[in-house]
């Protein structure tokens, strides 16, 4: 059976796109005795407990919102805050766009090496090169690439247009992610405004990182180099394959960290941030602390490192 740790030590509520963000309920974490984890139990356990005071911690100390799911693939142990609050994926929501590029090739219906000429109507601003180019013609493959390591919006664009929108959306329903949701091109101000926002939550994130993970070519392209505040938590020789995302007031960053003996799913969503910077460092501090937990975890059964 899994074990859940929710990490809800206050009550915050926040109106945002239209919807009730639902404060985090106040209680004990299961199987937390008050000063009684004793030498009956397992000595991890304290460690466990510990880890997610810690992450309670940081939640509650930034000037904003944040949300998170981090969840133990061996164990199954999630530790959670705010996991089902819906807020903007920004740049992350391109996870969904890998994870429909992927099943549209499985299926025969897309080949990697197709080429295509940039359409300019399709280029805008923000992240990404291609903005700056003419009009090159490339692989659905270099598309994809620009997409995830540089966060290319252009090419992003591109990639929405070539896969539908629409069919997008209909596999993460069928995923039952029915908080994700791709509703407007990158750059979309106008969309934006009128609350056609990319939406998801921290535990939905977890959901389609776990699907990408059963698609070895879509991992390979996340874990391609690329700068997160996650990546910042972590030692520069740890694997992980993620996307960040960024807008005003929003920082998210969602992967799967490859720790030996120990890979560990991270999705973090921040929003009415007062300060962006605080934002980063936040899930950077959150990064850096679940890594240290999990890396002493697959150390070994009873805390010792061995060589």
């Amino acid at each position: 059976m899994k074990r859940v740790l929710s990490a809800g030590c206050f009550v915050l509520g926040a109106w945002a796109l239209g919807a009730w963000v639902p404060g985090a309920v106040p209680g004990a974490v299961p199987g937390a005795m008050p000063g009684a984890l004793s030498a009956q139990g397992n000595p991890a356990d304290e460690l466990k407990q510990k880890f997610a005071h810690r992450a309670e911690e940081i939640a509650s100390r930034l000037d904003g919102v944040m949300a998170y799911s981090i969840v133990d693939l061996t164990s199954g142990d999630r530790f959670t805050h705010l996991e089902t609050a819906t807020l903007p994926t920004a740049s992350t929501i391109k996870l969904a766009i890998v994870y429909e590029l992927f099943k549209q090739v499985d299926e025969g219906r897309v080949r990697l090496d197709d080429t295509m000429a940039l359409d300019r109507a399709k280029a805008v601003g923000g992240a990404g090169v291609l903005a700056d180019l003419g009009t090159p013609t490339l692989s659905i493959r270099d598309y994809a690439v620009l997409m995830v390591r540089l966060s290319d919006n252009t090419a992003t664009n591109v990639l929405i247009d070539r896969l539908g929108m629409e069919k997008i959306g209909k596999r993460m329903q069928a995923l039952g992610l029915t908080a994700t949701k791709l509703r407007r091109h990158m750059m979309d101000a106008a969309a934006a405004r009128r609350g056609d926002e990319n939406v998801s939550t921290a535990a939905e994130l977890v959901r389609l990182l776990e699907a990408l993970n059963k698609m070895p070519d879509a991992i390979a392209l996340l874990k391609k180099s690329k700068e997160s505040r996650l990546r910042r938590g972590l030692p520069s020789d740890v694997e992980t394959a993620d996307k960040p995302g960024e807008l005003e007031g929003v920082r998210v960053d969602a992967g799967i960290v490859f720790a030996k003996s120990r890979p560990y799913v991270f999705s973090v969503m921040t929003a009415f941030l007062k300060d962006e910077t605080a934002g980063e460092r936040a899930i950077e501090d959150l990064s850096r602390t679940a890594y240290e937990y999990f890396s002493r975890l697959g150390a070994g059964a009873l805390g010792r490192r061995l060589p």
